[in-house]
């Protein structure tokens, strides 16, 4: 999570300097380029997405348990985690790791309704 978010920081900061003229490839050999603001903007979706109520009520993050979903005393509890499934995106390792893990809130709180 740290790395994503700090790379997600830097391509703010290459926008802010280079402006919109400025593209890049993305994904790479899409043939689709995006601006270095659009890029972040997309990286926080997906990671923001681990967070989020999918279309079924679940969070990847939280896995598959159905607690997380069926028991409201459990359907609004985050837990964030210290890794990711990287394929999933369920967390793994300790929860509770309200530091860098927590900084995706700042992501979400910044995106624009998808």
């Amino acid at each position: 999570m740290r790395l994503n978010y700090l790379l997600i920081e830097a391509l703010e900061r290459y926008h802010y300097f280079y402006g919109d003229a400025f593209t890049m490839g993305f994904p790479t050999g899409s043939g689709r380029r995006l601006n270095p603001a659009q890029i972040s903007e997309e990286l926080s979706w997906r990671l923001t997405t681990l967070f989020l109520p999918n279309g079924g009520g679940r969070r990847p993050a939280l896995g598959m348990e159905a607690r997380f979903v069926n028991d409201p005393h459990w359907q609004e509890l985050m837990w964030f985690h210290e890794y990711f499934h990287g394929d999933t995106g369920q967390g793994l390792g300790a929860d509770h790791q309200t530091g860098w893990t927590a900084l995706v809130t700042r992501l979400i709180e910044q995106l624009p309704s998808k």
